[in-house]
């Protein structure tokens, strides 16, 4: 496989919702779509209480939220309203892309009030956690319109609806 992801699934009820295959479909569907050939990096399927934990830790917000990343390198480009820059694989010619933390509660919750299947938010979720690791991000409104269109043009390939 030309990618590894090292899933650890710290709430059974990842598992009930089958998050390995989720995680490997849209991961690898993300880094498809942007000519990724080879990566590396690992998702914490976690609960709102490790994530709260994660987010004031790292972002001084002790609430949950629905997904966190920590890129391995910061690839987004010092040029506003630039495409982030491609990451640079190893000598092997694999890219360690970071680490991704996600939250069954937050996700459920959202997925129940926007009346979408769980499945289809999570791999939303994936699909913006990988993103972030490849260095687009969402602050500014061009880079929100780029990271948002790409998301759609990535789920549509996956079979999932329009998120937005």
């Amino acid at each position: 496989m030309p990618h590894e992801i090292d899933i650890l699934i710290e709430d059974s009820r990842w598992q009930d919702l089958g998050l390995e295959a989720l995680a490997d479909t849209a991961i690898c569907g993300t880094l498809s779509a942007l000519d990724v050939m080879r990566a590396e990096l690992s998702v914490l399927a976690c609960d709102d209480a490790r994530i709260s934990v994660l987010n004031a830790d790292f972002r001084n917000k002790a609430v949950p939220t629905n997904v966190l990343s920590w890129p391995e390198e910061d690839l987004s480009s010092e040029i506003e309203g630039a495409a982030p820059v491609p990451p640079r694989p190893d000598p092997s010619g694999t890219i360690s892309l970071g680490d991704i933390a996600i939250a069954y509660d937050t996700c459920a919750r959202e997925a129940a009030e926007q009346s979408k299947p769980l499945a289809d938010h999570v791999t939303h979720l994936l699909v913006h956690g990988t993103l972030h690791l490849l260095g687009y991000d969402h602050i500014r409104d061009h880079d929100a319109t780029r990271m948002e269109t790409l998301e759609v043009e990535i789920l549509g390939k996956l079979g999932v609806s329009d998120p937005y």
